[in-house]
Order: structure tokens, then C-alpha cells, then sequence
């Protein structure tokens, strides 16, 4: 629990999962984020407990939406070419870690 204060995080689950012990760990970063969190009952011959949330975004209940990347397809060629032509020393020169990992992330999700 300390690493998770530290990192700013918040424990979300405050119930019993298992023979009144708190085993499992729901982390968010962002209050609010994560609500209605509730100890469902066990599933079948389980002695673990389910458990029911909500993930609100903007006030909002969220919709589910997964979306996988079909990889068997990609250019991965291409896509090691483009990430290649990046001037990655000027572009992260002087800059701390948060600004680094963002013009990273965006510089990828370019290429992809």
C-alpha cells in the first residue's frame, strides 16, 4: 500500500473478497473514477467473490468498447521505417519524463 500512495493511486475496494480478508486490489488513479463498487457472491464452488463496478467518464456512464489491432496484417516494415525517420534525439532533448513519454506516445500512435 505504500507503493501505491506513493504512485498516487487509490485502493477502490473496501470489502472482504475471501473469507473476510481484503485479497484483491481495484486502483485507479483519478477519484470518482471508479464507483458502486460491490462484493457480488461467490461464482459456482469458488471461494472468491465477484465484484460489480462502474467506470464513469466526464460525470457519464461509459460504454464498453474493445478494439484489438489485427497484427498478422500490419506493415510492420513500414511501421519500424517511419518510427526510424524520427529525430528522437532533438525531439526528447531537455525534456523531463512525462513530456518524453508523451511525444513518444504520439509519435507512435502516428506511425500506427
Amino acid at each position: 500500500m505504500e507503493h501505491v500512495n506513493q504512485k498516487f493511486l487509490l485502493h477502490v475496494i473496501a470489502d472482504p473478497m475471501s473469507r473476510r480478508v481484503l485479497l484483491d486490489l481495484m486502483l485507479t488513479n483519478k477519484e470518482g473514477l471508479v464507483v458502486n463498487v460491490r462484493v457480488k457472491g461467490s461464482h459456482g464452488s469458488s471461494d472468491h467473490e465477484m465484484v460489480e463496478f462502474r467506470i464513469l467518464r466526464a460525470g457519464k456512464r461509459m460504454k464498453s468498447k474493445l478494439t484489438t489491432l489485427e497484427f498478422r496484417r500490419a506493415a510492420l516494415g513500414l511501421f519500424k521505417d517511419v518510427l526510424g525517420r524520427v529525430p528522437w534525439d532533438k525531439d526528447l532533448e531537455g525534456r523531463v519524463a512525462q513530456a518524453s513519454w508523451l511525444i513518444f506516445k504520439d509519435r507512435l500512435l502516428q506511425a500506427q
